[in-house]
């Protein structure tokens, strides 16, 4: 799942960054609502953390930005927790959820699956498609009841499929979801984890769609 971060300490970014990539997440990290506008036009992303306090104007004009297009990327504010104003006007412009300053990591990881989830429509915390079931706060993989060890890449593949179950979903749109500004991606990168994905759950699990991507497969070939 891929992310932006907005916050100008750059300590704290760059914790953010780190931690919040940890637990499962492609970050793109910036500190200025001048990027942070530039990175909304350019990319798609599951979700936003956002500060209030920017060294180029508010958070909340990032976020009223977002509103105004009619762009319902969930955002997730980081705020100081005895700004309760700010808490206010930043759920009454549009914001998803809040967290507090100083903040435990896991919870914010928690809330940003959360506010994704409900984004797109998803009433389970779990995903679940022909007796797979993927854990995005675990980051486990069973099926049938076995555990499947996947590498990160791997696992957002089939996260991003079976967020989508039914759909095709492209080899540009994996490849947006699992890498971020500063990585590299070879030509068959995406080939590879779908190859890899077959090999451990079973080659009828993930149909090839001709010329548009991935889906997964309805039935047991």
């Amino acid at each position: 799942m891929r992310i932006l971060v907005i916050e100008d300490d750059p300590m704290l970014l760059d914790g953010l960054s780190a931690g919040l990539g940890l637990a499962g997440f492609t970050v793109d990290a910036v500190a200025t609502c001048e990027d942070a506008f530039a990175a909304l036009e350019t990319h798609s992303y599951r979700a936003v953390v956002l500060d209030l306090m920017l060294p180029d104007g508010s958070g909340l004009d990032v976020l009223q930005s977002l509103r105004r297009r009619r762009d319902a990327t969930p955002v997730v504010l980081l705020t100081a927790r005895d700004q309760v104003e700010d808490r206010i006007a930043g759920l009454d412009a549009g914001a998803d959820d809040y967290v507090g300053k100083p903040f435990d990591l896991d919870e914010l990881a928690a809330r940003v699956r959360a506010a994704a989830r409900r984004g797109a429509g998803h009433a389970s915390a779990v995903l679940e498609w022909r007796g797979v079931v993927l854990d995005p706060a675990g980051q486990t993989v069973n099926a049938e009841g076995k555990p499947i060890a996947l590498t990160r890449r791997e696992f957002g593949v089939l996260r991003a499929l079976m967020e989508r179950p039914g759909a095709t979903v492209s080899k540009a749109v994996l490849e947006e979801t699992l890498y971020g500004w500063q990585e590299e991606v070879e030509s068959n990168a995406v080939e590879v984890h779908i190859h890899n994905l077959r090999t451990k759950l079973g080659t009828s699990f993930i149909k090839t769609v001709r010329g548009l991507g991935y889906r997964l497969a309805e039935e047991q070939a």
